[in-house]
């Protein structure tokens, strides 16, 4: 590297940091791939690491065409790294699926963090005129970007999976069954209301009534006193 420009050593740098993480994700992919159940997910899983380590060489390829060198070491401890996060990957949740979730989660973690990683180094590599090393950086940012889409969706369906395992059937439907009892008592209140309306109503009438009665009767009364008081004149 000695020998290297300033663009280069810093193109060479990027990829470098590309290399290792490659390298360490590859370990931690093979500890995922052996705790997940058979399936699409599993599937997936196998396919981005032989992605993973396509990836790692294409990189490693352009360091070495950049005049880059001794970057191996590099990915070696960070392969190491990884592998001793694998035990540490085993004991994750209570369930098996939400140890998926929880490697889900991490995954994705680690997709977008590749990445930032890829988009700085196509940027770098655009900047400086290095097309071939920009291409390289974009293809690869490309097949990451999928792959987080792809862990995004998987992540809303192992919770989903970690909300039926793990939680009982009724209290999921608490929230719901408390909404339905609401709604239930606001219909009732309603039919209750025009019903006291109405016998409000039919009070006031009643009493109305027995009003008018009265009156009537006072006014035959009165009429009766005033007949008897012209006929004794």
């Amino acid at each position: 590297m000695a020998d290297m420009n300033e663009r280069d050593a810093k193109l060479v740098q990027y990829l470098s940091e590309a290399y290792g993480k490659e390298r360490e994700l590859e370990a931690a992919l093979q500890a995922h791939i052996a705790m997940t159940a058979k399936g699409p997910y599993k599937k997936r899983l196998q396919q981005h690491l032989k992605e993973t380590k396509q990836h790692a060489k294409q990189v490693e390829r352009r360091i070495k065409k950049l005049g880059g060198g001794g970057q191996t070491l590099q990915g070696a401890v960070g392969k190491l790294t990884a592998a001793a996060k694998g035990p540490l990957h085993a004991i994750r949740g209570s369930g098996e699926q939400e140890k998926m979730l929880k490697n889900a989660k991490t995954e994705y973690f680690n997709e977008h963090e590749e990445i930032a990683t890829y988009l700085a180094i196509e940027t770098l590599a655009e900047k400086v005129q290095d097309s071939e090393t920009a291409k390289l950086a974009r293809g690869i940012r490309r097949e990451e970007e999928k792959m987080a889409n792809f862990l995004q969706g998987q992540i809303k369906s192992l919770t989903g999976a970690v909300a039926r395992e793990d939680i009982p059937a009724a209290q999921r439907r608490g929230s719901g069954s408390t909404r339905k009892a609401k709604k239930a008592t606001t219909k009732k209140a309603a039919v209750k209301r025009p019903a006291a309306k109405a016998k409000r109503s039919a009070a006031k009438a009643k009493s109305s009534a027995k009003r008018s009665t009265g009156a009537k009767k006072a006014g035959s009364r009165k009429s009766g006193s005033g007949k008897k008081a012209a006929a004794k004149s």
